[in-house]
């Protein structure tokens, strides 16, 4: 029996692939799926897949391009999400910064390095107009890293997926001072080369398998947003309204042109040095 492992954050995103996962469709080929929930994010991911941890990832689009121009050795096979992702600006609850026009100095919590934390910090501070010089960062690991970062210093910037930490913004924890939505489809689905190699034609299979699970669960909004509720203890009003925002992928079909515009806003943003041959690093069949 081989074992096809699967990398994501443990958030309601992911719901598609859990469900997929569960049903265990290749056991009868040898082929057996495990889940690997990482709560620190893509620059983590990225690297599970540089040190062969993890087979498939489900990674942010900009933080799989840049550590793919760094020698990430993987592929994008396809989008998982194709709407921006809407991230919550954070402060802590106790802090005295109530809009983000009161931030005088910029210091960003962030999940580690090449992280969505990380680099949408760099869409804030273009729209802010704030020098990148001046931004400072703190590695905090993920959402518990932060909240322990604020008994510290309640004034650090924390950009996480908005309704991920709603719960801690109603219990006053965190504050929500604002939201930045990423500039291009925010998930994709990215295969390591060798598990390409070992595994074919069972990747897309999947893939595809989790395509038709996204169409049912778009199709089936209030079983979607009841479970989603219960899964991952949202409350159904903040479900139905990040549901409303989600377009999950259906299909396998990229667009050239919207990727290079992505890439080019990422290359004004520094994000990346240079805009790839999307033949370099995207391959959906």
């Amino acid at each position: 029996m081989k074992s096809l492992r699967i990398t994501g954050v443990p958030e309601h995103f992911n719901l598609p692939w859990r469900r997929v996962i569960d049903k265990q469709p290749f056991l009868s080929e040898g082929v057996e799926l495990i889940w690997i929930d990482e709560s620190r994010g893509s620059g983590q991911m990225n690297q599970a897949l540089r040190n062969d941890e993890t087979d498939l990832a489900l990674i942010l689009t900009e933080s799989f391009i840049q550590d793919f121009q760094k020698g990430n050795p993987s592929k994008m096979i396809g989008y998982h999400i194709k709407s921006p992702l809407i991230w919550g600006v954070h402060v802590g609850g106790k802090s005295s910064i109530n809009q983000i026009s009161d931030i005088q100095s910029p210091h960003f919590y962030i999940s580690r390095p090449g992280s969505g934390s990380n680099l949408m910090a760099l869409v804030l501070a273009e729209r802010e107009s704030w020098n990148a010089a001046d931004l400072s960062f703190e590695v905090v690991s993920n959402l518990p890293g932060a909240l322990e970062a604020y008994k510290k210093n309640a004034d650090g910037i924390f950009l996480w997926e908005k309704f991920t930490t709603k719960p801690w913004v109603d219990s006053h924890e965190l504050k929500r001072i604002g939201e930045v939505p990423s500039p291009w489809p925010c998930f994709s689905i990215i295969a390591s080369d060798k598990a390409l190699k070992e595994f074919d034609t069972w990747i897309f299979k999947l893939r595809d398998l989790v395509y038709q699970e996204s169409q049912y669960l778009k199709a089936n909004p209030s079983q979607t947003i009841s479970e989603i509720s219960e899964k991952y203890s949202l409350k159904k009003e903040d479900v139905t309204l990040w549901f409303s925002q989600t377009d999950w992928a259906v299909t396998k079909e990229v667009s050239s042109d919207d990727l290079i515009k992505a890439m080019k806003k990422m290359l004004d943003l520094g994000i990346i040095s240079e805009i790839p041959y999307a033949s370099e690093f995207l391959r959906v069949d």
